[in-house]
Parts: C-alpha cells; sequence; structure tokens
C-alpha cells in the first residue's frame, strides 16, 4: 500500500468512517442493492477491477465496476458478498480487466480468474493480456478454405464445416446436446482444444474432464469452468477467458477448437447484471447489453489475422422449451457461420446423434468441398427434407406409392439415410469415409 493510501485509511479509522475518502483510487461503500454495491468518493472506469475491504482488512472481496448512479460507481462482486457493510473501504486494483495466459494452462483446470481448481498447483504464467480484446479488422482475417474433420459422419458429409468456422449446436434440454460435444471433442483434429464450461451444472465439470476428455485428450486441452452457483460475474469472465486463452495459442499458429458450453447462459448471466443495473429488459426479460456482448465473444473466433493460426468453435445454445423462435437461438444463427439443429423427435426414436438436417446448415460447405460432393449432401438433404414432410402421409397408409416419384425414391432411400446419419458415439469416422457413405446411399 502506498503511504498516502495508509494515511486516508489511518484517517477514517480515527474519524469513525465519517471522513470522505476523496482520493481517485479510494473509496467507501454507501449502498448494497441485491448484488450490487454503491461507493462514493472513487473515480473508475466500467471493467475497472476493485477490492472491498471488510473485517478490519483482514479479509477482502474483489469487485468489478458494471455502473455509475451520479457520482457513484456501482459494483459487483466476483465472488458473494459476504461481510459487506456500509463503510466498507473500496479500493481500485486494475483500471481494466486483464488475464494470464501460457502454455502452462495446457492439462488444467481453472476458474473465471484463472486460478487452478485441479488441485495440482499453481500455474507459470507467460504474459497477461487484456480480458476483452480489440476486434479483428475483418479483411485482415484470413479466409476458411480448408475442411475440418469433426470426425462425425452427418457432419463432415452433409453440414461439411472448415477451419476457422464458428456453430452453433442448437437443442432443448435432453436432446443429446453434451453427448455430441463429447464426440467433437474427442474427434476433431486440433493442436489446442479449448473448452469453456460456463453456468451449467456443476457435476459437469468433473465428468467432462474424467469421462469425455480422459487423461490423454486433456494433454492438449484447457477447461475453464463456471457452473450456475458461481456469481455472474465471475460466469461473464470465465466466458472472456476461454477466448482469450484461444485466441493466445491461436496466435502461436495453432489451430484450435473452441467448444463453448453454453452461450446461453452467458445471456442469462449478462441479463443479471443488466437488470441489476436499471437497463431495461426486452424479449425474454433479455437487456440490450447481452445482444452486443454476444457477437463479441463468437466474432473472437474465426482464422487468425493474416490466415496465421485459427479458431474453430462449437458454441451451445439452449433452445428452453424447444422454442426455436428463442431470441438467443435467433440471434446465433444470425451471427453464426452455421448450426446444426438437434431434434427431440429424433432422440426420442433413439436417432443418435440427433442431428435435423431441415434446420441445420454450413454457410461455408459450398466453397470448401468439391462441387460432386456438395452435389451428394443437398440430395440427400432434399430426400431427408422430402420424406419429413409426408411423413405422416406415409405412416398411415394415406400416400399411394408412385404417385410421386422423388418421393418414391425417398421412401426406398430412407432406411440407408438412417444409417448414414446415425452413429455411435464413441465412432469416429474421417471426412474420407464420411464422403465415400454419403455417395453409396446416392447412387445405390
Amino acid at each position: 500500500m502506498r503511504a498516502s493510501d495508509t494515511f486516508i485509511s489511518e484517517l477514517q479509522n480515527l474519524s469513525g468512517g465519517f471522513l470522505s475518502v476523496t482520493n481517485e483510487r479510494l473509496g467507501r461503500v454507501t449502498r448494497v442493492v441485491g448484488m450490487t454495491i454503491e461507493a462514493s468518493g472513487i473515480s473508475a472506469e466500467i471493467g475497472a477491477q476493485c477490492e472491498i475491504e471488510i473485517d478490519g482488512k483482514h479479509r477482502s472481496i474483489d469487485a468489478e465496476v458494471i455502473g455509475f448512479d451520479g457520482q457513484k460507481i456501482v459494483l459487483m462482486p466476483v465472488h458473494f458478498l459476504d461481510g459487506i457493510k456500509a463503510g466498507c473501504l473500496v479500493r481500485l486494483i486494475h483500471s481494466e480487466s486483464a488475464c494470464s495466459v501460457g502454455d502452462a494452462l495446457l492439462g488444467r483446470v481453472v476458474n473465471g480468474l484463472g486460478e487452478p481448481i485441479d488441485g495440482k498447483g499453481d500455474i507459470n504464467y507467460e504474459l497477461q493480456v487484456p480480458l476483452d480484446s480489440h476486434s479483428v479488422n475483418p479483411m485482415a482475417r484470413g479466409a476458411i478454405t480448408e475442411v475440418l474433420d469433426t470426425g462425425v459422419k452427418s457432419i463432415n458429409g452433409c453440414l461439411t464445416f472448415g477451419k476457422g468456422q464458428r456453430a452453433g449446436l442448437i437443442a432443448g434440454s435432453g436432446v443429446g446436446k453434451s453427448v455430441l460435444m463429447g464426440m467433437l471433442t474427442r474427434n476433431t483434429e486440433a493442436d489446442v482444444v479449448v473448452i469453456g464450461l460456463i453456468g451449467e451444472r456443476g457435476r459437469e465439470v468433473q465428468e467432462f474432464v474424467k469421462k469425455t476428455l480422459g487423461d490423454e485428450g486433456l494433454k492438449k486441452a484447457v477447461v475453464v469452468a463456471a457452473p450456475v452457483d458461481l456469481s455472474p460475474v465471475m460466469r461473464i469472465k470465465a466466458a472472456k477467458l476461454t477466448h482469450s486463452v484461444a485466441e493466445y495459442f491461436c496466435s502461436k499458429g495453432k489451430n484450435v477448437l473452441l467448444l463453448f458450453d453454453s452461450l446461453t447462459r452467458v445471456a442469462h448471466a449478462q441479463r443479471e447484471i443488466g437488470l441489476a443495473v436499471g437497463e431495461p429488459p426486452t424479449t425474454k426479460g433479455y437487456t440490450p447489453s447481452v445482444f452486443s456482448l454476444l457477437p463479441k465473444l463468437i466474432e473472437r473466433a474465426g482464422v487468425g489475422p493474416g490466415g496465421v493460426g485459427s479458431i474453430s468453435a462449437f458454441y451451445t445454445v439452449l433452445a428452453e422449451g424447444d422454442d426455436r423462435a428463442d431470441p438467443i437461438v435467433d440471434m446465433s444463427r444470425a451471427t453464426l457461420d452455421g448450426q446444426i439443429m438437434l431434434s427431440r423427435a429424433l432422440a426420442d426414436a433413439a436417432h443418435y446423434p440427433a442431428i435435423d438436417l431441415e434446420g441445420s446448415i454450413s454457410r461455408v460447405a459450398s466453397s470448401i468441398i468439391p462441387a460432386d460432393h456438395f452435389a451428394a449432401a443437398q440430395k440427400l438433404r432434399k430426400y431427408w427434407s422430402l420424406y419429413v414432410q409426408k411423413q405422416d402421409l406415409i405412416q398411415v397408409g394415406a400416400y399411394t406409392p408412385n404417385t410421386d416419384p422423388e418421393l418414391d425414391e425417398a421412401i426406398r432411400l430412407k432406411p440407408m439415410i438412417d444409417d448414414f446419419l446415425q452413429q455411435d458415439s464413441a465412432e469416429a469416422v474421417d471426412v474420407r469415409s464420411s464422403v465415400d457413405s454419403l455417395h453409396k446411399v446416392i447412387v445405390s
């Protein structure tokens, strides 16, 4: 502590807390409302990191500046409010949010502050970077030109994704989203895997690390975890840290696979913060800041500047109540480079992965795969869609064979299409084998 700070602190103690603190780095708690803390006598910008002293300097709470009310700043604790009372000293620590990154993160599980939670000891970081990175000039980014092998037959064949593409895994609860995410984790080609488990159930962190990744998979992976029981500030920090870690490895020329679960929970966290500072609620209570934050996160993924490195990202999006018109689902479809839509009806029929081809698309497939592959994929999608549209008629026997030649062909190919689209979660199928299987279905 600086001598001036010590002097002011001692004066405060002698005066019983009635002396106002005017130093721009120090202030006092004046009010607590819900999860927000108001402080006066201190000047700090949005995103600044502060420390609130409690219990006579024996303990402190970290907090982040999230807004202003006149001359007062509004903070939200990184953890919880326990011990805070009127008059607690507020100290400005950093003027902006920052995080530490480095190769030592590989094989580790950390929280939103970069602190290890895996019991493997401290992490020796290499450098510190802003938690909110600057936007990359879209003209400086490299183009998506290479196919990304996901190891999932239906994706490789019909929804081909490229290195540096951003895709959404959109599904309701219990439809197989986590299983598909696990398949992508194990099978997708990447130098480094960065996984963000944001706002999900706490037990899923250990299950994902031990069962999905395993010891071998963890060696080239970084897991950032912020379960649902943590503060919204911690969940937002974890979301940003996940992207900062991915950007670090991308800057070193690595092909990074970013798996982010889930974008919806980040929206929930930002909604909590926005409502706390008085933002007006919009559709489903989401505040305007939600629709500002999510695109900023998504745009941090992609091919690196100058074509150096790539971040191929899969973001899970929860369609609450299976509502595909949910505002977060709708925003994700508009912002991402494609989406994989999962169907509850397919999951109920034990069809896994439960990918609904009608609602799924890859917006870069046509430019990165050969024309014959693209034509075959489109043809299979057409037959799938045609059968789904007439399924009720077919099942009740209301359709007369030989009435529609294309529908007749769709009915004939349906068993083979189903076989092509289904895959065991432990199985991996490369791009070449996927394309060969696709052509066999179409020409059969």
